[in-house]
């Protein structure tokens, strides 16, 4: 059974691959902010897993299992991104948002997001008129918090 944390190192190990041609346990510990030894032991399930193949003292590769599902895992990671990023999330929030939904997306709600995204893309004009609705709520929200109602007006009536 594949958890979240293989697949978050799946979705690095395939990420480096296509950037560097090569993925080494110490660049996948740095970039998940993890110890070497957490990335080997990682390394040998995604073995057994038939995700990719371990040799001992030799590195590994990717099988095409593990490479199919790297390539649905950074593709579900950037749709996920352009939703934020679509719906005015700000940019300091998206990575932190991202890493809490995509284990929990399934394929068909995947797929509406991807297709919204597109529905949204054809027409800048709906996005404009999306992002200025939010900004009105906003704008409501914190006029609101500014000028709360009189509580002691309404028990003297």
């Amino acid at each position: 059974m594949r958890t979240p944390s293989m697949e978050d190192y799946l979705e690095q190990i395939f990420t480096l691959i296509k950037a560097k041609g090569y993925a080494r346990v110490a660049d996948i510990a740095e970039a998940l902010a993890v110890h070497p030894s957490s990335v080997t032991k990682m390394i040998q399930k995604l073995d057994k897993s038939e995700y990719l193949k371990y040799e001992k003292y030799r590195g590994f590769v990717l099988t095409s299992k593990g490479r199919k599902l790297g390539k649905r895992l950074v593709d579900r990671h950037a749709i996920l991104e352009d939703f934020l990023r679509l719906i005015g999330v700000p940019e300091t929030d998206i990575a932190q948002d991202v890493e809490g939904m995509e284990h929990h997306v399934g394929p068909e709600t995947l797929s509406a997001l991807s297709d919204l995204i597109q529905f949204m893309k054809d027409d800048p004009d709906r996005i404009a008129a999306f992002l200025e609705y939010r900004a009105r709520g906003e704008n409501e929200e914190r006029e609101e918090d500014a000028h709360p109602p009189d509580h002691d007006a309404s028990l003297s009536s």
